[in-house]
């Protein structure tokens, strides 16, 4: 691929998705109205939300955008897990260096000068926004710590591959020559750049475009590395800079794809849209039909009113004295008939409802257990929010927390974070990395399981009370054994299979010496009771 193809592919990109802006600007206006600007430029002291009348759809918004924080990423627990695909095959020390390196990544994440919390907070609201958000993982400039950003979706553009996973991606940077030269070093710049600098115009801005394309699209030139990050100068027809490198460095969680488009569609997009232009309007009529019935409209006499009308408090208004009464008051309100204002209030109601249900704030709380509950009724309840929630939650782990933590791992691993190669445990040795998610969601299904295990222990102990032989048919150390991993409990707690075979071969080899003891004990007693009685009666057998 050519310099001229590479940014002929990124136009192209921007140019079909350029219909998607209008839409994007809409729903930004109505449900994020720091992001409403798709097809305008904000200026700061840009006054926000002008022209809604009420705030609920921005709520609602905002409260599903937290939720998501709350529910993948709670930072109370550790959220994450490394694995692998079958991690009953691992022995105990693949299980601790599995853990060490999720202690390590979860650190490195969380450090401050990472901006983890700031990006994915943004993320998360685009993503309840618009369907989709773009964010990146990368080593900052000093390469010491990760870096996470947050792209607004106006300035990028991407396409899917065969597989449907994330191809050719394209970021538009608006970049000031300084900022240029610190990035790249003057030496890569284009001349027209190096003139704005040596003319001291150092804040003239240039358009780049920021590709990461397949290395066998770009050139297989690439040392084995799959990719290639390419900088290009877009005014001067200039690649900046293009390097292979080993990952994406971006990623894209999308929430609801449509077969045919690779860019995907959010509850707002839909289901929210139309209640909330709705709820926009209404609120509108409302207020004005309120203000009429505390402020009516005047009908004046002409050639009465000698001045203005006063309605304010304690205003004036002038009449000709000469009026005759009788003709009629000279200022009268016009009568305002408000009985459809209940109406409209249960409307705006069903509106705000909707608009709940659209944004699924009704399936993110889970129930509250009250003392006249029953433990079946609390079961129920909590099944009901499992069926719920888990299909709004479950597909957001893979395509969001999955892909971070992945590319957060390959950065991680890429810069020697994890040590040498070498020093993973050989079970681990050439196997892939995958990454298991907790949630408040996952501890309700997994109290779930600790509920069945108590549920079914009684079953059993009624089962051997009519039958002994019903004792056989559960195996209560593997039920154990999945209680306690569903629960949390670290690894380093249990036992291997093996471990706990060697105790167990330990205590029955300790319990059959003990007998043997006792056994042995048993008959040294025996026999010497025998050996004195043998005595006594030799005694009284022998002649006086």
């Amino acid at each position: 691929m050519t310099p001229k193809q590479l940014r002929e592919q990124c136009d192209h990109l921007f140019a079909n998705r350029s219909n998607l802006l209008l839409l994007w600007q809409e729903m930004a206006e109505n449900f994020y109205p720091e992001r409403a600007d798709f097809t305008l430029r904000r200026t700061i002291g840009d006054t926000f939300a002008e022209n809604l009348m009420t705030s609920y759809p921005l709520i609602c918004r905002r409260n599903l955008g937290d939720s998501i924080s709350t529910m993948l990423r709670p930072t109370a627990k550790q959220w994450f897990h490394m694995t692998v695909q079958d991690d009953t095959r691992i022995d105990n020390e693949a299980r601790a260096w599995l853990e060490w390196a999720t202690t390590l990544q979860r650190r490195a994440m969380y450090d401050r000068v990472t901006r983890f919390t700031r990006a994915t907070k943004e993320g998360d609201h685009d993503y309840a926004t618009f369907g989709q958000g773009v964010l990146s993982v990368r080593l900052n400039k000093n390469r010491d710590a990760l870096l996470f950003r947050c792209w607004h979706l106006r300035d990028c553009a991407w396409q899917e591959d065969e597989s449907g996973e994330l191809g050719i991606f394209a970021r538009k940077w608006r970049a000031k020559a300084i900022d240029l030269e610190r990035t790249f070093g003057r030496a890569r710049l284009h001349r027209h750049v190096i003139e704005r600098l040596e003319q001291a115009k150092p804040f003239d801005e240039f358009d780049v475009y920021h590709a990461v394309v397949p290395a066998y699209l770009y050139d297989e030139k690439a040392n084995g590395k799959p990719f290639f990050s390419v900088y290009y100068d877009i005014a001067n027809d200039h690649v900046i800079e293009a390097v292979p490198t080993w990952n994406r460095e971006y990623f894209v969680p999308r929430w609801q794809t449509v077969s045919g488009s690779q860019y995907a569609y959010s509850p707002a997009t839909v289901a929210a849209l139309p209640d909330g232009r709705l709820l926009q309007a209404m609120t509108y009529t409302l207020l004005e039909a309120g203000e009429k019935i505390v402020n009516p409209p005047i009908v004046a006499t002409q050639d009465v009113v000698r001045s203005d009308v006063g309605l304010y408090a304690g205003g004036i208004t002038w009449v000709d004295r000469d009026y005759d009464e009788r003709l009629g008051d000279a200022l009268r309100p016009l009568t305002q008939d408000a009985r459809g204002m209940p109406l409209s209030a249960e409307m705006q109601r069903d509106c705000r409802a909707m608009l709940v249900e659209a944004f699924f704030l009704n399936k993110l709380t889970l129930p509250q257990r009250t003392p006249e509950m029953t433990a079946y009724e609390v079961g129920q309840r909590v099944q009901e929010y499992i069926r719920g929630a888990l299909p709004l939650f479950e597909p957001m782990e893979i395509e969001y927390n999955g892909a971070m933590c992945d590319l957060t791992f390959e950065v991680l691993f890429r810069a020697g974070a994890f040590g040498s190669p070498f020093n993973i445990p050989k079970k681990l040795q050439g196997r892939d990395i995958r990454f298991r998610f907790e949630s408040p969601l996952h501890d309700a299904i997994e109290a779930q399981k600790g509920a069945k295990f108590l549920e079914a222990k009684s079953y059993i102990a009624e089962a051997i009370a009519l039958d002994q032989n019903a004792a056989a048919i559960p195996d209560a150390v593997t039920a154990l054994r999945d209680v306690l991993a569903g629960v949390g409990v670290p690894a380093k707690w249990i036992r291997s299979e093996t471990t706990a075979q060697q105790v167990i071969d330990a205590q029955e080899a300790a319990k059959q010496s003990a007998t043997m003891l006792a056994a042995m004990q048993q008959g040294s007693e025996v026999a010497a009771n025998l050996g004195a009685a043998r005595k006594d009666m030799a005694a009284a057998e022998m002649p006086a």
